[in-house]
């Protein structure tokens, strides 16, 4: 541990579910000594969530998403356990949590309280709307965020309703937009508060689209797998029933398509106002060009032309990718196997040394010797 870039970050982890604690896994990844605290009766519900471990009963999500942190269970209503949490909170360097606004405070927590005891400490505070505003006290659910923040307006296929995303995406952003935050607050060497909201995180990804409606009144539509600017781009099917990935998200790439499907001289297609006002046109031929081929050879062929094209996986396709295997991109943690690191460090590298533990598994220690 003394080798890994943060085993000298000290971090306190009060936060449940998902994009709190996403943001100090990402911080244990590299080394940071982090300590989750949970409630000794109900623990934190994402031990229970979702799919388990045939072979043990324990939470996938938990494993992974609170792998490489020590676990202490605390009742932080309570006088003594309380006192425990101060304590550590006194030599630590960051603490995570995701109450509401205000419930920090109320157990006696709060930044000024905290702050007074260890001033240079980086309390991160993820929630759904931000720590102020006019939507501060609602509950912070992914999928709400997902909703208000533009994304769901434009997923989807144009004659059907919005759509949100099958995967937890906004947690997940969150958590690395929390472990960013995080980390830029340590380096600035100053105690202070770091508001990471889910409504906000999500709505970075939308680029230019609310400057496009506050110049133009014009609004994204939904266009299925495909986008406004970008024609061709989406997934199509081939003749084995297999599908591929497609995108000409530049006018070289898009020319070298026009070729493969016999249309590179044909003037509805010359630039990328007159695809996008030909879109339905030039869908229908590369649509029924891959119809015509099984997935290999549409591959060979985009290939062998240097055009964006690549298979639509699902986790039985990934499982026995060579590209997966040879970047370790899943990885075999004490027997579980989940996703490896998410960057890598060629000098400073992060390091998974063991899956989510079981509640108060270092409790006796943590509350004989705090840190060690």
């Amino acid at each position: 541990m003394s080798r890994l870039p943060l085993a000298d970050i000290r971090v306190v982890d009060i936060s449940t579910v998902l994009a709190g604690p996403n943001c100090a896994r990402y911080l244990a990844d590299y080394g940071a000594d982090v300590i989750k605290v949970e409630h000794p009766d109900t623990g934190d519900s994402m031990r229970n969530m979702a799919w388990r471990d045939p072979r043990d009963g324990t939470g996938l999500w938990w494993k992974m998403v609170n792998r490489n942190k020590r676990t202490v269970a605390l009742n932080l209503k309570n006088d003594a356990d309380r006192d425990v949490l101060l304590s550590l909170l006194d030599d630590a360097h960051v603490l995570v949590e995701n109450f509401r606004p205000g419930t920090l405070e109320r157990l006696g927590l709060g930044p000024d309280v905290l702050h007074a005891r260890n001033p240079k400490l980086v309390v991160t505070r993820v929630t759904g709307f931000g720590q102020d505003g006019p939507y501060a006290q609602k509950a912070g659910f992914a999928s709400i965020a997902e909703a208000m923040s533009g994304l769901s307006a434009i997923s989807g296929e144009p004659d059907r309703g919005p759509l949100l995303p099958p995967i937890a995406l906004t947690d997940e952003i969150t958590g690395l937009v929390a472990a960013f935050a995080t980390m830029v607050a340590l380096h600035s060497g100053e105690g202070q508060v770091v508001d990471v909201s889910l409504l906000e995180s999500i709505f970075q990804m939308m680029g230019p689209l609310p400057a496009l409606y506050a110049l133009t009144g014009e609004q994204q539509e939904r266009l299925g797998s495909g986008i406004p600017y970008t024609v061709p781009r989406g997934t199509f099917q081939c003749s084995d029933g297999k599908w591929v990935g497609i995108s000409t998200s530049s006018d070289s790439v898009a020319t070298r398509v026009l070729d493969i499907l016999g249309v590179g001289t044909d003037p509805r297609f010359a630039t990328f106002n007159l695809r996008v006002e030909h879109r339905d046109e030039l869908n229908f031929l590369l649509t029924s060009w891959c119809g015509e081929r099984t997935q290999a050879e549409v591959i060979r062929v985009f290939e062998e032309a240097d055009a964006a094209v690549g298979p639509v996986y699902d986790m039985a396709d990934i499982a026995r990718d060579p590209h997966f295997a040879a970047r370790r991109m899943i990885e075999q943690v004490e027997g579980t196997p989940m996703q490896g690191l998410v960057a890598r460090l060629s000098k400073t590298p992060g390091a998974l040394r063991w899956q989510g533990k079981s509640k108060d598994a270092d409790g006796k220690d943590i509350r004989e010797h705090g840190w060690g």
